[in-house]
């Protein structure tokens, strides 16, 4: 795979480099924040070579490269400069529950890695131990446990750095006021029990270790107070009065207020948790294996990783997300297996083949959008086999044991107290199994083999082709597109913006108006104009199709300054005038009001010629269309 040109075709397609606040990556994606989403060309990313598909979700555009995104990613980081480009007063704005999935998923995808590394390092301990290969006394079993627990233990260090940055703030302040709350003398407080009191005021003596929530809510407030440290810290002296101020009023906060506020908040949460599961336990991993894959689509998987990490630290094990995800990424797996098995197509079934087995180890993503989504039956399939996978966990009240990205390389994580590994087990047989049996009878539309297309291609005679020619381009005629401005005349490629410069809908040319009077280029009917009045296109008595696009992203004007003279099906002949726009004014308000004029229906033509003309008017020749 060559990632350098991977990645210069996805940082072109979402806009490039200033389009860019914020990029991260977990462990099959590339998590893009974007300035502003309309420069985004989707369909083009999504068909960039070495991209398995996209989706702008939960705030952030997202692009599913597969388990060697890390590659993309550091290829990404040194074409761009996105720390520089981190902060924007444009960015786009969005929804409250979009912010809140844009935050959970900033905060906790980043410590995915070193938390599932841990999770699973506990998993292969859980292993070791039940199978007599290492005594639960030995030296070595006691380093690798609390090498296991570390990660859980410092978490609130951890998560201090991420919150930071996702809330703008100092990251290194963020982790010096975790470090207050697991500091060994705080410790010592809690463990004797006795009152606590700071300048008067009670100390609650609670455990921060393992916990998610209070950090968070401790860097959100440090985020404000480091803000209001620096405007009233004069000058000479901010380097070390800001610091100060941050580390006085926050600490001890902390300590009084918000971190036991936060540490409410987890046991509710887990008491919560708990409830549902006395209740209805059975339904909740049902639920989870039908519709992980859903909320894995729209990102709001991650609000549930904070309950997941507050059961698993209060309770010591998980019964919602990752026994439901395990069901859910095991019927992933069997559903693209499936479609291995079944399809001609070469590259599918290589696709398929090698997805179906990282999702049933754990990685869905590859399986999901590659294959099972962009098939759609194959997808109905996996929540089939999630559901009936997570019903049966669900009714033997399945528990995971760590945090782990579940599929058969963390079924360890499942060793626990009675028969709970054995159901796991099963839950994977039967999640695989079902999805696999309801993709089979399912099915789903092959897709054409274009290696096959290329083969039949090259047998076709030129009598074949003529005659195809004639029966494909009866209604057209070679035909003479005038000019519907007056201007500079420029290539498509000098547009700046991906969509034209690529050519993406159709070949054309582009003009640098003089004024803004803009005329029919053909005889014909309006096909349609845009409600904002900046866009329009035309439908000539030749047979093309003809699309004038007013400027670069001039639909944000709304429709000032712009005036319409036609409407949808209104007859035009060469030089009628079909729209008015005050050319100065649009360019005041930051808008290139550069002019695609863009051939929609260029496959139809054997041959589109540019005009040669460096100055063009009106009712001057700009195309010659030749079938």
């Amino acid at each position: 795979m060559n990632y350098q040109k991977l990645a210069s075709d996805i940082l072109k397609n979402i806009g490039g480099e200033t389009n860019v606040a914020n990029l991260t990556h977990c462990a099959t994606r590339l998590r893009f924040s974007v300035k502003d989403k309309s420069k985004v060309n989707e369909e083009a990313v999504k068909k960039t070579k070495g991209v398995m598909g996209a989706v702008y979700k939960g705030g952030q555009f997202q692009v599913i490269i597969g388990t060697d995104v890390s590659s993309a990613y550091n290829e990404l980081l040194k074409q761009g400069n996105f720390k520089k480009a981190a902060s924007t007063d444009n960015e786009e704005k969005k929804t409250i529950v979009a912010t809140i999935l844009d935050t959970i998923a900033g905060i906790f995808t980043p410590i995915l890695a070193p938390i599932t590394g841990a999770g699973m390092l506990k998993a292969v301990l859980v292993l070791l131990t039940t199978a007599n290969i290492l005594s639960t006394e030995s030296q070595s079993y006691y380093i690798l446990n609390f090498i296991s627990d570390a990660a859980f233990f410092f978490l609130p260090i951890i998560l201090a750095y991420t919150s930071a940055i996702k809330f703008d703030c100092n990251p290194y302040m963020a982790m010096s006021i975790g470090g207050v709350l697991l500091h060994p003398n705080f410790s010592a407080l809690v463990s004797a029990g006795k009152p606590v009191s700071f300048l008067g005021l009670p100390v609650t003596l609670a455990t921060y270790s393992s916990s998610v929530i209070p950090i968070i809510l401790v860097v959100w407030l440090m985020s404000y107070v480091e803000k209001f440290a620096d405007k009233i810290s004069p000058k000479p002296i901010k380097f070390f009065s800001k610091p100060l101020i941050t580390l006085l009023v926050v600490a001890p906060v902390a300590l009084i207020a918000i971190g036991p506020l936060g540490t409410i908040i987890g046991n509710f949460i887990a008491s919560g948790v708990n409830y549902i599961n006395d209740k209805a336990g059975w339904l909740v991993i049902f639920v989870m294996g039908a519709f992980s894959p859903l909320l894995v689509m729209t990102g709001m998987h991650y609000s549930l990783v904070p309950i997941t990490m507050t059961s698993l630290a209060t309770v010591g094990f998980d019964t919602v997300l990752i026994p439901g995800m395990l069901a859910a990424n095991v019927a992933q797996g069997g559903a693209a297996l499936c479609v291995a098995l079944k399809t001609k197509n070469k590259d599918l079934k290589q696709l398929a083949g090698s997805s179906g087995v990282t999702a049933v180890l754990g990685i869905t993503e590859p399986a999901m959008y590659g294959v099972n989504l962009k098939l759609k039956k194959p997808f109905i399939a996996v929540m089939i086999g999630g559901a009936v996978g997570g019903l049966y966990g669900g009714i033997m009240g399945l528990k995971a044991y760590a945090m782990v990205s579940p599929g058969l390389a963390a079924i360890p994580a499942f060793i626990g107290p009675g028969n709970n590994f054995i159901n796991a087990v099963v839950v994977c047989v039967i999640s695989f199994v079902g999805a696999f049996i309801a993709a089979w009878f399912l099915g789903f539309e092959e897709p054409v083999d274009e290696e096959s297309i290329d083969e039949e291609a090259d047998n076709i005679t030129d009598e074949e082709v003529a005659i195809s020619n004639e029966v494909e381009n009866k209604t057209l005629n070679n035909e003479e597109i005038y000019s519907p401005l007056a201007g500079k005349v420029r290539k498509l490629s000098e547009v700046n913006d991906p969509t034209f410069a690529e050519e993406i809908m159709g070949k054309g040319i582009a003009i640098e108006p003089d004024n803004g009077r803009l005329v029919s280029p053909v005889n014909g009917v309006v096909a349609s104009i845009f409600n904002t009045k900046h866009a329009l296109a035309v439908m000539s008595d030749s047979g093309s199709e003809l699309l004038i696009h007013i400027g670069i992203d001039t639909v944000k004007l709304g429709g000032k300054y712009f005036t319409s003279h036609v409407k949808q099906g209104d007859r035009v002949s060469v030089g009628d005038l079909l729209v008015e726009f005050d050319i100065e004014a649009i360019k005041k308000e930051g808008f290139d009001t550069i002019t695609p004029v863009i051939i929609t229906n260029t496959d139809s033509y054997s041959k589109i010629k540019e005009s040669d003309k460096k100055e063009i008017k009106r009712k001057d020749s700009l195309l010659k269309l030749i079938v």
